[in-house]
This record gives C-alpha cells, structure tokens and sequence, in this order.
C-alpha cells in the first residue's frame, strides 16, 4: 500500500507540475491586468465578456456574461483576485430552441444574464428576448448544468435578476427590450417559486427611467443595513452611466442616485455589472466598456459606502459622482494567487474543442470537430447556404474574441480540396468583415480575400485575386493593430511572410465584438467534400 501511495503522490506532483507548467504557457503574451506589483490596469478583460455578472462563493468568483448566438453560449470564468481570470466552462452547451439556433441568429440569443449561489447552487437566470427567460443550475458550476427552463415565457422581457429574500419569499426583475416589447426604460418585478422554475403574473412596475435615466436595464438586486438595492445601468451601451436604486421596501417607492460615470477619463459609457464583495469585506464593482470592435471589454473597480450609498471608482472632480480607474491596487484577498488569463491559443492536441472557440449556430457534427491525439482540428467543407451573398449568412464559422486592443494571429494548416471552388478562409469577422482564403479553382490553388462591406445591410461580398499557390500546407496570419486595422499576411515556411491583400478595419458584430477564426466552404453539395487539417493557432506580441 505504501508503494502505492507513494506512487499516487507522485502522480499528483507531476500533475501539479504539469499544469502549473501549462497555466504559465497559456498566459496570454498580449493582455495582462495584473502588473505584478500588488497593481492592476484595467481592463481585467480586454475581451468581449460582456454584461458580466459575478458572485462569489468562499475564495472563488465565478462570472458569466451574455453571449448571443455564439455557442456553447454561456461562458464561465473563474477568478480568486477578481484581476486573473481563467475561462473554464460554458454553461450553455446548445441553445434552445433548437430548431431556431441550429440557424445563424445575428444578435439574438443569450442576452444579460445573473448569477447567483442560493442553497448550496448556483443558479443562471438568462433572456432570450423572442422567448422570454429561462433558468438553469448548478452545484458545480465546472461541470455540466441543468437543462433551461423557460420559467417566464413573453417576448420582450429581459435582463433577469433573481432574489430571495431573508423572509423566504422569492422575486424575479427584470427590464424590457424596446425592439420587441415596443417600450423600454422601465425595471419591473415579480414574485417567483423558490425553485425559480416559474415566475407569477403578478409583475408590478418598480421605477420608471423615461424622464431622467432613459434605456435604464440591467437590474440586479441586493441588500444591506435593511435597504434594498437595485443596481441598474442607464443610458445606453457606449455612453451610460451607473444608477443605484434604494429603499426600505422591496416594492418601492426607490430613491436614486447616480454613482459612476464617465467623467474627465478615456472610460465611456462605464455601467451595468456586478457589486462583490472579498474574504477581507471590501468591495467591488465589475462592469464593461464598450469599444466597438473589440466589444464590451471588463473593468474592475474600487467601491466603498458613504450614508448607505456606494461609491464607486474614485470622485475626482467632487461631484459626488465616482469616475473609473485606469490602475489601482489589487483587493485583499489575504493570498496570492498566479497570473492567469482567458486561453487565446491552440495547439489543437486535445480531444474536445477548446473553450476559446465558439460556433455562430448551434454546432453540426460534420462542420469540425479535434483529432485528440493526431494534433490538428478538421474543418469540412460545407456548402453555402442558397443564394449566398456573404458570410452574414454563414453559421459554421468557428471563431474567438479579441483578446487585446493589439496582437498578432498566426495559424499553420493543411488544405485537402476535393473538387474546384472549395476554400478555407482565415477570417476576421463583424458586421464587415474580411478573410484570407486558399480556394480551388479550375484545378489551381488561388490565394484570394474577401471583403464584405455592411454585410449586415445585405451587401454582397466582393473577390479579390492575390497569387497563384505551389502549395496547400501554408501560414495565415493577422496583424491586429489599435484602432482594429488589420493586415493579412501568409507564408510557406512560418519564416517569410507575404502580404495579402488590402488592409480594412475590422467592425463590431451586432451586439457583439469582432472576431477571428475560420470558415470553410464549398458551392453544391457532395458526398465526399474536402477538409482542412488546422494545425495550430497561436496569439503572439509580432
């Protein structure tokens, strides 16, 4: 037994190593918050995480944010510091209804979550906004999670924050989307089961923003000193600001009270996210900002109390209202804990998709799928929807977020054409959108960009031809400079690079960052369609 104990132990140490190893590796070379000095820049996330929302259970926090039509949808990050964040789950892994998301839905889907723990669980509650709210659950929010429950089926509804109340009743806000409802800037409330498998039709209207606070969403509910507290953004996505709501009953009437805004700083519309709190009793806000192509990336700052209204940020100009920060010392945690970061490259080794990578539908077995332990990640080639005008129509696109306002992608690959106008494209996608493409034409390797301008108008994409090809194992790569321009770039060797095509700004999806990534395409259907064999994809400084 002691031999076999020894063994074990051994077994674990080298584990430990080994992902201690791999942790350090997979910190991203291009986007650290932590400055390592007891310090942090914001943002925590330069990443489209956004609508966050964060609870904390003992040392850990776990945040989930909105994720639209990506999917797995759901994402779920984990941190010990609030400023390192490891992405380690999606709790969303298909999205219903199916038959809708099997279908590229620009936009639509997993608008802002909550999530809460409650009784040794942690519950989501998330919108959809063209089919009301749903909840699911946990006890292990690494693992698998519950299947939705549509517990609040109307249209137009969203924005769900759940809260239990110490008298064990239990209430669902919420706020209301003006594309689908018709109105918007009102909070509502309901009452709900305890389970929050079911809210009741019993909605009241909590507070009215139409005169001062206009497109006020986002409620999340807390309490403290006997005071209930709704925290809700205002104002709208790239310029808003923070409200806080107060009152001695749940049901109002709410005092008010603006408590974070943009101010003298580069910070716009700072608002809607998540007040925690550490093992040590400060406080905290998390929120996003919005920065067009790169999304709705995640700030961290300070929060403290004064007469039982938050401050938050820090008041620089004294007007009682709090400004973000750019940098500011860590929160007490009373421990240390190693730089981590959201994964950004791939090797391609493993034996599931990494958790960087997202579909723009429901995923179809026959779009992609890893090798294990052949090292690389297959792309089918598959056809084009009827009349196809551009990749706005596109659901197999596999894809991940910016991870920096500046960075470089690189990606080696194998292209297996079976038959002419098949294509693998390495794309950086938004509303316009631009790929690099190696594609068979009439027997030959063509290597060609495409460009789509305002493919969201409805605008076809337009072919340009760079170069002739001697080979099909080649190198794209992207250079992503501030402002999101962008540069292709391609290569025999992973020595030389070439440029390809016109550089282009890339753009923000609808309600979503750009993105890079791949997509592999064919005209017709064919029993026997070429491949890619993507070998690796990697993130890098230059």
């Amino acid at each position: 037994m002691k031999k076999i104990k020894i063994t074990l132990s051994l077994m674990v140490a080298i584990i430990g190593i080994s992902n201690a190893q791999n942790d350090k590796k997979n910190v991203s070379e291009v986007w650290v918050s932590d400055l390592g000095n007891g310090s942090y820049k914001n943002p925590v996330l330069y990443a489209d995480y956004s609508d966050p929302d964060v609870c904390r259970v003992g040392k850990d926090y776990y945040m989930t944010a909105s994720s639209f039509n990506c999917i797995p949808g759901l994402p779920i990050l984990h941190s010990n510091d609030l400023v390192n964040w490891s992405l380690v789950n999606y709790a969303l892994p298909k999205q219903p209804p199916f038959e809708v998301y099997d279908k590229i839905q620009h936009g639509n889907g997993v608008w802002a979550p909550c999530i809460r723990y409650h009784k040794g669980e942690f519950y989501i509650f998330y919108p959809d906004p063209d089919f009301g709210i749903y909840m699911i659950k946990t006890k292990d929010p690494r693992g698998k999670w519950s299947e939705p429950v549509l517990m609040k089926a109307v249209k137009g509804v969203i924005d769900p924050a759940p809260f239990w109340d110490e008298d064990g009743k239990a209430y669902l806000g919420y706020a209301l989307a003006g594309s689908r409802a018709g109105t918007k800037s009102v909070l509502m409330l309901c009452s709900m089961n305890e389970e929050g498998t079911q809210a009741n039709d019993d909605d009241i209207i909590l507070f009215d923003g139409h005169e001062k606070h206009q497109t006020v969403e986002g409620p999340k509910f807390y309490k403290r000193n006997g005071y209930y507290y709704v925290f809700a953004p205002a104002g709208g996505v790239a310029t808003g600001w923070q409200l806080i709501l107060r009152s001695k009953n749940i049901f109002g009437p709410y005092e008010e009270k603006v408590v974070l805004e943009q101010g003298k700083t580069k910070i716009n519309g700072p608002h809607q996210g998540a007040w925690v709190d550490t093992v040590t009793g400060e406080d905290w806000f998390l929120h996003f900002q919005d920065q067009g192509a790169y999304g709705r990336v995640v700030h961290l700052n300070p929060m403290n109390w004064k007469d039982n209204w938050p401050v938050m940020g820090v008041d620089n100009d004294h007007n009682g209202i709090g400004e973000p920060v750019a940098t500011y010392k860590k929160p007490n945690v009373e421990a240390k804990y190693p730089i981590a970061t959201p994964p950004e490259s791939d090797e391609f080794s493993g034996a599931v998709q990494g958790l960087q990578w997202q579909w723009h539908a429901n995923k179809q077995l026959v779009w992609g799928y890893p090798s294990a332990g052949m090292g690389y990640y297959r792309l089918n080639c598959i056809p084009k929807p009827d009349n196809y005008v551009s990749l706005w129509q596109v659901p197999n696109i596999l894809a991940q977020k910016f991870p920096a306002n500046e960075f470089v992608a690189t990606t080696k690959f194998d292209f297996k054409p079976n038959f002419d106008n098949e294509e693998f494209g390495f794309l950086i996608m938004g509303r316009s959108y631009s790929y690099l493409a190696v594609k068979l034409i009439k027997g030959k390797l063509k290597l060609i960009q495409a460009i789509g301008d305002k493919s969201d108008k409805g605008k076809a994409e337009t072919i340009t031809e760079i170069a002739d090809l001697n080979s099909s194992s080649l190198y794209f790569r992207v250079k992503v400079e501030n402002g999101a321009r962008c540069q292709f770039y391609y290569s025999y060797d992973n020595k030389k690079f070439i440029k390809a095509g016109a550089k282009f700004e890339a753009s923000e999806g609808t309600w979503i960052g750009a993105k890079m990534g791949f997509v592999a395409l064919r005209e017709g259907k064919i029993n026997n369609a070429g491949y890619i064999n993507v070998d690796w994809f990697r993130v890098t400084k230059n």
